[in-house]
């Protein structure tokens, strides 16, 4: 259980604002700081859409849409928060500029931690004169409805600084990994970036098209995925022998298929054939009207999965 009862959220595009939909749900109260001018507006209006699904998740019993306010400054964001999660852009400059702003203005103890997807905890601890309560955690878009957080701390991060993330993270519903050291990409995306190749690859030689390569995902590997992972589902798929029997039976089968796998880019072409295909699969619905669809399965799967796992 947490002790952290008030937050700061420092940037609030997508990523902040759902990170503060979600705090604000889990009882806890949110200073907002943005620089641009329609900031609070926009916060306001995500926290007003997502309050229904944390709603129905079961994730808003303790929370008050109300607790939130803005700040003109970083500094006054995070005066008194004990949690803070920086989303700026990911651009080191601006993080170290960010950091400079507020290290003064934290309270002892305060936890430091930030979504960045892209740049490691030595380049962003840079910024620091002490990282001591530094951490990386990074969401998966969007926050509040994905519970995965990717945490990496650095060599000198005290453990207490970790404990208290994780035991943060945890209490307002995510689920958390630890990576041991850092790398570029974190691991989900670098597993997303791994199968998107060779989904692109699969266009790109005419195996089939940008939509069925997606459908092969979600009426496939998706389904079982979303249960368990890769090699836990590979242990159960050789009965009582186990993940070591179905690499007997299948280690040719799979260093065959690794050497095939392939090895595009994203040149000017390849973009424009996969666009062109997603806008098909598209068939005219905004991605806004995609993303409620999105939304609204991984609700559903959120709530089905409830209580089943172990």
């Amino acid at each position: 259980m947490s002790d952290i009862s008030h937050t700061a959220v420092l940037g609030a595009g997508v990523i902040g604002a759902s990170w503060a939909a979600l705090f604000l749900a889990a009882g806890r109260s949110v200073a907002v700081y943005d620089p641009t001018p329609d900031a609070e507006a926009g916060v306001r209006a995500y926290v007003e859409r997502a309050w229904p699904a944390l709603t129905e998740l079961g994730l808003a019993e303790r929370g008050d849409p109300g607790r939130i306010t803005f700040h003109a400054n970083a500094a006054d964001a995070v005066r008194e928060a004990g949690f803070i999660q920086e989303n700026v852009p990911e651009r080191i400059a601006i993080k170290h500029r960010l950091i400079a702003e507020v290290e003064d203005a934290l309270m002892p103890g305060a936890v430091f931690s930030s979504s960045t997807s892209g740049l490691t905890w030595e380049e962003i601890a840079g910024g620091f004169r002490d990282a001591s309560r530094f951490v990386l955690g990074h969401p998966f878009n969007p926050p509040h409805l994905i519970p995965l957080v990717e945490m990496t701390a650095g060599p000198e991060t005290d453990d207490d600084a970790m404990a208290r993330a994780r035991a943060f993270y945890e209490d307002i519903g995510k689920v958390t990994i630890r990576l041991h050291k850092g790398m570029p990409g974190h691991v989900a995306n670098r597993l997303q970036a791994a199968v998107w190749r060779e989904a692109i690859s699969l266009v790109v030689e005419g195996v089939t098209s940008v939509e069925d390569v997606d459908k092969a995902m979600w009426a496939g590997p998706g389904m079982r995925w979303a249960a368990m992972g890769p090699t836990m589902l590979f242990h159960l798929g050789a009965g009582e022998g186990g993940l070591q029997a179905f690499c007997d039976h299948f280690r040719d089968t799979f260093n065959g298929w690794w050497d095939g796998l392939g090895d595009v880019r994203l040149t000017d072409e390849v973009i424009a054939e996969i666009v062109s295909g997603v806008r098909d699969e598209a068939g005219g619905k905004t991605p806004g009207e995609l993303s409620a669809s999105r939304d609204a399965m991984i609700i559903a799967l959120q709530k089905a999965l409830r209580g089943l796992r172990s």
